[in-house]
């Protein structure tokens, strides 16, 4: 439509100047605008400056909004205790991500996604792309990092096929600061892909627990974190990858300067059609080690205990779609299981088990309406010495939840 407008403004100037003529040959003398000559060399100049490809802007985003409504019982010392919720929206789950990307050129991308969700405002991330070869992307500002696929791939709620993320997996620290490479390439019928981060790191607290996103690093050591993932079939419907994340965790000048984390992920991807069910399975284990610490206690703060700050998390989810059946071919069947073990005698400790069933019924490709079921169980293995809780949580949550791609 731009250029149909420029095409009338030269056909209208090109009038103008084809009567101007005649009018001059007839001796009849018309005062004629001269910033008509100025106009056209601005307008041929901007047609100019903005070629295809050179530069372009778009808003896309997601949205995440539900219900749920929840009854949790908490038994410790065999005394129970039971508590009813309702949220609508759907406070932990509810998101609204406006995502702005600006490209210039064919080289490079800058992507920037504000995220409202639980009363506040936050950044997923913000980075800058290039696209230095086919087979490398580079990388820098607040990026995903590349540990597991649930974080960068799966977590957007209408990716996701369950209502809740995979507790542990999830919990992960995800985002950082720093500089990224990566890129695929093919080895005969077979893929792999890369992905390698240099970052600030994650930042170990009082109680042993990790945080990260911090622009200031909190010691000189920078952390690596890598995947390398193998499609080996030609058909690319199973991928099996590998991460790993090593770096100093600890505050400089601190006694934990020295504290070191060492984790490790592996995932799996098989999606693939069985006529007329489309399959799809999908997993990941992570394991957390953080180095011998010691710790403040929390009763008595000239006292200090320590404990294995050793983690580990992982999901099983399957879904079916039977994208042969015209009648249900957009429904789609989901279940998970998920477990989270985090170190025993800390504050924290704790074995915990869920259980998600969910309907999906999918509007369009990038739109879903869901009702999910989830059963979940905690079981303390907390420090009772740490006034910390030591008891069992039993939670039986359902959601109604609509999610979309903007």
């Amino acid at each position: 439509m731009k250029y149909l407008k420029q095409i009338n403004k030269y056909g209208l100037l090109t009038a103008i100047l084809i009567s101007v003529s005649l009018c001059a040959s007839a001796q009849t003398v018309i005062p004629f605008d001269s910033t008509i000559y100025d106009r056209l060399n601005a307008l041929e100049e901007k047609v100019n400056y903005h070629k295809s490809g050179e530069d372009h802007f778009m808003v896309a985003g997601l949205a995440t909004i539900g219900f749920a409504s929840a009854k949790t019982t908490n038994t410790m010392n065999g005394v129970e205790s039971v508590t009813k919720t309702n949220s609508f929206p759907d406070a932990d789950h509810f998101e609204f991500s406006p995502m702005l990307l600006w490209r210039h050129g064919t080289k490079f991308l800058m992507e920037f996604e504000p995220s409202f969700n639980n009363n506040g405002l936050s950044v997923n991330w913000a980075d800058v792309s290039y696209f230095a070869a086919p087979n490398l992307i580079l990388r820098a500002g607040y990026f995903v990092l590349p540990f597991g696929t649930y974080a960068k791939r799966e977590a957007a709620g209408w990716i996701n096929k369950l209502a809740t993320d995979p507790m542990g997996v999830a919990d992960m620290p995800s985002t950082d600061y720093g500089v990224e490479a990566e890129g695929g390439l093919p080895l005969g019928s077979m893929k792999m892909n890369y992905d390698i981060a240099l970052t600030n790191g994650l930042q170990l607290l009082q109680d042993g627990t990790l945080t990260t996103g911090n622009i200031a690093d909190n010691n000189n050591n920078k952390t690596i974190t890598a995947r390398l993932g193998l499609l080996p079939f030609s058909n690319s419907c199973l991928e099996i990858g590998v991460s790993g994340m090593f770096g100093k965790v600890g505050d400089a000048g601190t006694g934990f300067q020295n504290v070191k984390g060492n984790m490790y992920a592996f995932d799996l991807n098989f999606v693939k059609t069985f006529s007329p069910i489309l399959l799809n399975i999908k997993s990941q284990y992570n394991i957390v080690n953080i180095g011998d610490a010691n710790y403040v206690n929390p009763v008595d703060t000239t006292q200090s205990y320590t404990f294995k700050n050793h983690s580990t998390s992982g999901f099983v989810q399957c879904s079916i779609r039977p994208t042969g059946i015209q009648a249900l071919h957009d429904f789609e069947l989901a279940g998970r299981y998920t477990s989270y073990n985090t170190p025993a005698n800390s504050t924290w400790g704790s074995n915990q088990h869920s259980v998600s069933i969910g309907l999906n019924y999918w509007l369009s490709w990038r739109s879903v309406v869901r009702v999910a079921y989830e059963a979940y169980t905690g079981n303390s293995t907390a420090s009772q010495a740490l006034n910390a809780f030591t008891g069992t949580t039993n939670t039986n949550t359902l959601y109604l939840q609509f999610s979309i791609q903007l």
